[in-house]
Parts: C-alpha cells; structure tokens; sequence
C-alpha cells in the first residue's frame, strides 16, 4: 500500500481463512492505515460480512491473524471493543426498546460512554429518546445505530452494508458523517458496501472481495487507473484477445470488458476504451474472467 511509512495500521488481516459450510474465505489479507477510510466491495455473498463477524469474534476463524491498534484482536478483545463502534446493516436490540432502553443496555460496555453525546446525537438525528426501536424506519435505525457507535467516541469504526435500503438522502447523511468522523486523523473506517456510488465519495482505499478472495487492495485512484473498459466490433478481437477480458460480453453492436491496463498493448490499437468505476469493476469480476477458476 502506499502510505507513507510511519502511518501504522489501525486494521491489519493477514491469512484470515473461515469455511462456513459450502462457502470458504480463503486466504485473506489486506491493511487499512490510520487516518483512512477503506471501502470493503464485493456482491451479496462475497465474504464480507463473515470477516467483519471473524474481526469482532462473532466467529471463530480457521487460520490466519487479525490485528486492531497494533493487537491480537482476541488477546486484547476487551480493550479493542473499547474503542470500536460497528453498524450492522440491522440492529441487534428488542423491537419494544426505547433509545432510552437502549442506552441502558449498551452503556455499560464503555468506559467512555457519553450520555450527553449520545442524547444531542439522538437530537441531531431527529430521533426521539421514548420512542421504540420498532416503530423506527430503516433510514432511523441506521441513523440510531451510528449514534450508539458514535457516543463512545471509537477510533475505528466498522460498517457492514448501513445504507442497504436507504435513500438517497439517507445515504448522503452517512456520507457527511464519515467525513466529520474522519476530522480527526487518528481514526479509521472499515466500510462494507455493494453500493460503490457511496465509496466514490469517500473511500481512500478499496478492497474488493469475491467469493472469499480478495482480488484488490491499494488506494481508490490506483485501483481505478488500473482497469480501463474496452468496447469494439465483434471481429475486432482474437480467442486469445478476448480471453484477456474479464466480464467479456457480446451484444448486436459489438463486444465490451475490462481489461487491466498493463494487458492493453495486446489490443488492437482501434479499441475504445472508458474509464471504469467500482461498479463496473465489482460487476465484471463478478461476471467472470481471468481470475475465476
């Protein structure tokens, strides 16, 4: 990765394997430095809310090392916990609750709960503390979940799929959050979307996972500048041409893909080629091609 060497990682995952039944993670590795916000993308059922669960020992993971703040994520579980907050894509607290309920249950678990925070959160979020949790839309149990992670001022924050569901708007006030959040460069965000329009906005590095493996890890702009999308006429590329694709696809009007920038010298020089962007990334590998076995 290329920050700059005296940055430490918040986050650290090194040949993290799991296999839950049919599906493995396999192998995987990637490091989120302090003062970042990583954008972690792959399709419905790529992995990444098993390695959340494996990095908060919701799990038990097969093989492989996990490490928060420089520590042995289980050794130093306590202490960590501490200083995380996470928001799951849906609460895990009972339907009658109370925000008021629910402060009462969480509170305890931090030394540096905040009542006052919480409360002026809860206000800022227009969410009123003696309603229940069930009478919530998505978008304000997202927005109640932020400010229970919030109110213990964390210095990593983990989100699996929060804006799953949510509108525009909603999304954009999570956006705007982050960016708050991320004043301070001690902090960091793990982010875990299949929404990329969201990253584009906020990411600074991007790891993609698919089918429990990671394809990429590096900054949002190199993984954009390393895949470019290629269109042409059906008779314009060789098999072997073609093969170099990944999420090759043919229509009436010709053919497209993407193509990693270091194979486009094997291309004819008349190609067109497009930027790319994570969703066309995250759908053509998701397609298939040279990675897929």
């Amino acid at each position: 990765m290329n920050h700059t060497a005296n940055t430490p990682n918040i986050l650290e995952v090194n040949h993290l394997s799991k296999r839950l039944g049919t599906f493995a993670l396999d192998d995987v590795s990637f490091a989120l430095p302090q003062g970042f916000i990583m954008g972690f993308i792959g399709e419905n059922g790529a992995g990444k809310t098993t390695t959340i669960k494996l990095m908060l020992n919701m799990l038990a993971k097969d093989k492989g090392e996990i490490k928060i703040f420089g520590q042995e994520h289980l050794q130093y579980e306590r202490e960590i916990k501490e200083r995380i907050g996470v928001v799951m894509d849906s609460p895990y607290y009972v339907d009658a609750w109370t925000m008021l309920d629910i402060e009462h249950a969480v509170s305890s678990f931090y030394s540096k709960w905040d009542h006052s925070r919480y409360m002026n959160l809860l206000e800022h979020f227009s969410l009123e503390p003696k309603k229940q949790l069930k009478a919530l839309s998505r978008g304000m149990k997202m927005k109640l979940m932020v400010a229970v992670a919030l109110t213990h001022d964390p210095d990593l924050l983990i989100l699996d799929e929060p804006t799953s569901g949510l509108d525009a708007v909603a999304r954009n006030e999570l956006m705007e959050i982050l960016r708050i959040f991320m004043t301070d460069e001690r902090k960091g965000v793990l982010f875990s979307t299949h929404i990329t329009s969201d990253l584009e906005k906020v990411a600074d590095y991007i790891t993609l996972i698919h089918k429990g493996r990671i394809l990429e890890t590096q900054t949002k702009d190199e993984l954009l500048e390393k895949y470019l999308v290629v269109k042409g006429g059906l008779n314009l590329l060789t098999t072997e041409q073609r093969q170099m694709l990944i999420g090759y696809r043919e229509h009436s009007v010709g053919f497209d893909g993407l193509i990693d920038c270091a194979s486009l010298r094997h291309l004819p020089t008349s190609i067109v080629t497009e930027p790319s962007n994570f969703d066309e990334i995250m759908i053509r590998f998701n397609m298939g091609g040279e990675i897929d076995e």
